[in-house]
């Protein structure tokens, strides 16, 4: 493949006149920085685009004014497939700088793994077995905030959209052999809904181990502190851990404190706590969520290890039969959320039930029998 023409845009006007007219696809990325905040912050845009002369990459300055108004329309656009690898932090990115997320979405990642090419491959290393061409290293941890960008930055990035067409007619081919591009969809369309979410989990309380061993109250406590911290974190741009981190969140939930005072002096001895949020904390530990008597509850145990070692042993099974990498079909956690609530997660909904069903569906009854290989 002969190298792409690139351009550099910084501003809007330029950016309108450069976009192709109607494209049916697109290759997109973006180089970002999250250390310091709750939301990526967006350093480069790159937007591949097929031209009369070959592929074009428009390198696009996020940091320039009115750019990410100029590039709103094109994310939006329901018409035209744009081509990410990996893309769900930079769909957040989008989210959040130019108030669209991009779709429809086709996440090589995703589909190299559907297809049974690998599981989480990045992105040099399904080029290079897909396409046999090898791609250079480095830049990863680039500052991408500074300017100018330094040659071997740019070069980076137009290699990173440069090949996302061949990988998109390669990989949607596999797909469409094996009669699972509508897995794909699904997939895709699961990861831009997240990407859109504003508000985060409702249920934050459920997303790790912390809470499986608190009782109905204090994981009552715990979902108030998580919700609020989710919020908070997304309103001043700051990460979760920063404001409240897991470890103190729990114990606040587990043992509350009698009064302000008492918690003031309960943060006052944490290393990390945020000893100038006493009264917004206290708050939100004691006052109850509007939708609180909906919060479903742990059952306050491990998950039955037989029963998970049966389920994982079936999943397995299965997995091999249709020829996917172990973890797409169905990962522990996915499997532990379907051992603790009454119905599947939406994660193991749509086609990975339709596979499991048959197969999970006897065992998720037969807790307390030895799982095969076990006795």
């Amino acid at each position: 493949m002969s190298s792409p023409n690139a351009a550099w845009i910084d501003d809007p006007a330029i950016l309108r006149a450069r976009l192709p007219d109607a494209p049916t696809r697109i290759g997109l990325d973006t180089e970002f920085i999250r250390e310091r905040t709750f939301w990526p912050q967006l350093a480069l845009v790159q937007i591949a685009f097929e031209g009369a002369d070959g592929i074009e990459v428009l390198l696009v300055d996020p940091l320039a004014p009115g750019i990410a108004e100029a590039l709103r329309p094109l994310l939006a656009d329901a018409s035209i497939l744009k081509i990410m690898h990996s893309a769900s932090e930079d769909l957040v990115a989008f989210g959040h700088a130019c108030g669209a997320v991009p779709a429809p979405l086709f996440d090589t990642q995703i589909a190299a793994a559907l297809s049974g090419t690998g599981a989480g491959m990045g992105y040099q290393r399904l080029v290079q077995e897909t396409l046999g061409i090898a791609l250079a290293k480095g830049e990863t941890r680039s500052d991408w905030l500074r300017r100018p960008l330094s040659a071997t930055q740019l070069e980076y990035a137009v290699d990173d959209v440069a090949h996302l067409f061949a990988l998109h007619d390669v990989l949607a081919g596999k797909l469409d052999a094996l009669d699972r591009a509508d897995w794909l969809v699904e997939d895709c369309a699961r990861l831009v809904a997240t990407a859109g979410n504003m508000e985060g989990d409702r249920w934050p309380q459920l997303g790790g181990r912390a809470g499986l061993f608190l009782d109905a109250d204090a994981q009552r406590r715990l979902a108030r502190l998580l919700r609020w911290r989710e919020t908070y974190a997304r309103t001043t741009d700051r990460p979760r851990s920063w404001i409240l981190d897991n470890e103190l969140a729990t114990l606040l939930a587990r043992d509350p404190p009698a009064d302000m005072a008492a918690l003031q002096q309960r943060l006052d001895t944490h290393p990390k706590a945020p000893r100038k949020l006493t009264h917004v904390i206290w708050q939100a530990l004691t006052t109850e969520l509007p939708d609180e008597a909906e919060m479903p509850l742990s059952r306050g145990e491990e998950p039955d290890r037989k029963q998970l070692k049966r389920l994982q042993q079936a999943v397995a099974a299965r997995s091999a039969e249709i020829g996917l990498p172990d973890g797409v079909l169905a990962s522990r956690k996915w499997l532990e959320a379907l051992v603790e609530g009454a119905d599947w997660p939406g994660a193991l909904s749509g086609w990975r039930r339709g596979q499991l069903e048959p197969s999970l569906a006897p065992l998720l009854d037969r807790a307390g029998e030895p799982a095969a290989g076990t006795v």
